[in-house]
């Protein structure tokens, strides 16, 4: 039977720096400099990451989690206010709004990018709305010009999620992250730039936000010690912010990486099935691959096509010894942890079509091309074998 092809290789992604970064450690076990809010090695990292996404500040935090609740806390969103985001994404986008006590207001993605769809963010602001949070998924910037002019007009910040995006630019060439008044990043080790653990950032230009996070991380302390606010123990350790200091010199190569492995995939994948089926009103091909517009750079955290019958799909890959992952199953409007908020199936039509259809296949840096052909090869016999349902 062929080796298994993981649905990532973590290993792969510091095997080159391992080396220099245990050494490195030996002299921080000698300098017990820990302690992220005020480690001089955090902040080091600190500022080579505000560098590299065209920020003036970046603030680390434990966790992307985290990023997001401190954001929302420091632009003052509270009980009875409305958020709006994407109904289809990973719940922390959500569960931290309700955990200050707001409302998620969910709205539909577009069928090709799984990004927020900016009309329906229009729609759906009321004069309790707070924030919007687009969610640059699977590696890709939302539409943030449409976004961003609907923010302005309505007087409202935004929060970018960039967890899955790090390293994308926009239409205009902005990177993801230094677009709205905030951007919120998870360096979880699957991410495009990952930790050895759970670790964050926050990122932002407003000189005045970036103080009330860094007072937020750290109990509400003030630079003189006293404790102004009820903050948060929410700090980078160091020993996370030097392994991410090698990754972020790094980042733009395996990025490459990831995009020239999606070209295969885009180019293997248009010769294994040419028929449609009518969906949206409109005939769209049985296999949809990740749709990305020629004015955006697409990072590809994740590389998600679309297919009918896709649980059987995912079940003969495993069978072949392909991994591959669903990102993700249920729509945030039915998750039994939100059923509280009165939403119902059938709200988001594209959100739970995503839900049903998508599949994420590997396409992590260092994939071999033979390993991604065999991927493929198994995904064309799937289709020449079976009757979707």
């Amino acid at each position: 039977m062929s080796e298994t092809i993981p649905f990532i290789d973590l290993r792969s992604t510091h095997e080159d720096f391992i080396d220099d970064y245990f050494e490195e450690l030996k002299d921080l076990f000698h300098a017990c400099d820990f302690i992220g809010a005020s480690s001089k090695r955090a902040a080091a990292f600190e500022e080579k990451f505000a560098k590299y996404i065209g920020v003036k500040h970046a603030l680390g935090v434990n966790s992307g989690t985290d990023a997001l609740l401190l954001a929302l806390d420091a632009l003052g969103v509270t009980r009875g206010d409305e958020v709006i985001l994407p109904a289809f994404g990973f719940i922390a986008t959500a569960d931290v709004i309700v955990r200050l006590g707001a409302r998620p207001v969910f709205v539909d993605v577009q069928p090709e990018t799984f990004n927020m769809e900016p009309s329906a963010v229009e729609a759906a602001i009321t004069p309790r709305t707070k924030a919007i949070i687009p969610v640059h998924l699977f590696g890709q910037t939302c539409d943030m010009g449409a976004i961003m002019a609907i923010a302005e007009r309505h007087h409202l910040p935004v929060i970018e999620d960039v967890a899955q995006a790090c390293g994308a630019t926009d239409a205009e060439g902005r990177r993801a992250g230094a677009i709205g008044t905030f951007g919120a990043f998870s360096f979880y080790p699957t991410k495009n730039i990952g930790a050895a653990g759970d670790a964050g950032i926050i990122t932002t230009n407003d000189d005045a936000l970036a103080e009330k996070i860094r007072r937020f991380r750290d109990h509400g302390r003030t630079p003189v010690g006293t404790f102004e606010c009820i903050g948060y123990n929410s700090r980078l350790d160091t020993i996370q912010a030097m392994y991410l200091a090698h990754k972020l010199t790094d980042l733009d190569d395996s990025l490459l990486d990831r995009i020239e492995n999606a070209k295969l995939y885009d180019s293997l994948l248009a010769e294994v099935d040419h028929s449609f089926e009518v969906r949206y009103g409109e005939r769209r091909p049985r296999i949809e691959r990740p749709a990305v517009p020629d004015d955006l750079r697409h990072t590809f955290n994740l590389y998600t096509i679309k297919a009918p019958d896709r649980d059987r799909l995912k079940a003969y890959l495993a069978h072949r010894g392909i991994q591959s992952a669903i990102y993700y199953p249920t729509p945030l409007h039915t998750t039994p942890a939100l059923e509280f908020l009165g939403f119902k199936e059938g709200q988001f039509p594209v959100a739970e079509d995503c839900a049903r259809r998508c599949l994420s296949l590997p396409v992590w840096p260092g994939l071999k091309r033979q390993q991604i052909q065999r991927v493929v090869q198994a995904i064309r016999e799937f289709l020449e074998n079976n009757i979707f349902a």
